[in-house]
């Protein structure tokens, strides 16, 4: 038999580990014939068995610490790369893409983005957003995203002072409150980023997301919005369903509605020192398919 360094447990060899474990100790927990477990008031686990004549004798053992669960009288640890229940690597990655169009000047330009990836829906009514459908049939979206087509299949029009569309533009009535809505593979809350005018007046949230094993920060635009939600402020820390703001038309007289962008920042850019000004430069953050990060729907 070849020898050799002793094997490390993958993640999915740990996980199996946790369970086996688990399910060991139910065992012998719930089905020894003569011992039981019980919690004392004292917050010490207790084990209690039957003496012959009829008396019980107690033995008891220090709680055990966080992370770790009694056996026999110690503390076993558990292994401390992940806990039960949490998804070690979440979304995969999606990939970044460079693409181009024509501007209204007539000059090309290039950009990097990053489409939806394939294991997510073609369908914007899959997906749940901050404010209920506007449209006849339950339907969200006016103008979805575009920047992953080819130039001539891009928005643009005679109003339009940009070409292409980076978010979705979801219409409804003026003054419709807009809740948070927490993203697939979210970290935590998340955290105003900016309340004051964008496009239009509008308010930017940044999100941590788990993403490929590692988590990266995604910023949300909310835009052209009648108002921001009272006493909202940079550095704000929002859970999901707070009321950011309300529908409007700032910035868009034309069409009463919600303007929902998602963008990825680069490796390096610190979110928490980020300021408005530089979020939509190329250096810092990449416009995503909102798909990839807006939570399915039941």
């Amino acid at each position: 038999m070849t020898s050799g360094p002793p094997r490390v447990p993958a993640p999915m060899d740990r996980r199996r580990l946790h369970v086996g474990v688990g399910l060991a100790l139910a065992f012998l927990v719930g089905f020894a014939p003569r011992a039981r477990l019980a919690v004392a008031a004292s917050g010490k686990a207790t084990v209690a068995a039957p003496k012959p004549s009829g008396s019980t004798i107690v033995t008891e053992t220090p709680t055990c610490p966080p992370g770790t669960f009694p056996d026999d009288g110690a503390c076993v640890s558990l292994p401390d790369d992940q806990s039960f229940g949490e998804d070690p690597v979440g979304a995969p990655e999606g990939d970044i893409v460079a693409m181009g169009h024509f501007e209204k000047s007539g000059a090309w330009a290039a950009y990097e983005q990053i489409p939806r990836r394939p294991d997510r829906p073609a369908d914007y009514d899959r997906y749940v957003y901050p404010i209920p459908p506007g449209l006849p049939g339950g339907k969200h979206v006016i103008s979805g995203y575009d920047l992953d087509l080819p130039d001539a299949l891009q928005r643009r029009g005679r109003k339009l002072r940009a070409v292409g569309h980076g978010g979705v533009d979801l219409p409804q009535k003026r003054g419709t409150p807009i809740h948070l809505v927490k993203l697939e593979h979210q970290v935590g809350d998340a955290v105003v980023l900016h309340v004051g005018t964008f496009f239009g007046t509008s308010v930017l949230t940044r999100h941590t997301l788990r993403e490929g094993g590692r988590e990266r920060d995604y910023v949300l635009i909310f835009g052209h919005l009648e108002g921001p939600a009272a006493g909202l402020a940079r550095g704000q820390r929002l859970a999901e369903g707070a009321l950011v703001g309300y529908v409007g038309d700032t910035g868009s007289p034309e069409l009463v509605h919600l303007h929902l962008e998602a963008r990825r920042l680069r490796d390096g850019v610190d979110g928490e020192k980020l300021v408005a000004g530089r979020v939509l430069q190329k250096d810092v953050s990449i416009v995503c398919d909102p798909r990839n990060v807006l939570p399915l729907r039941p």
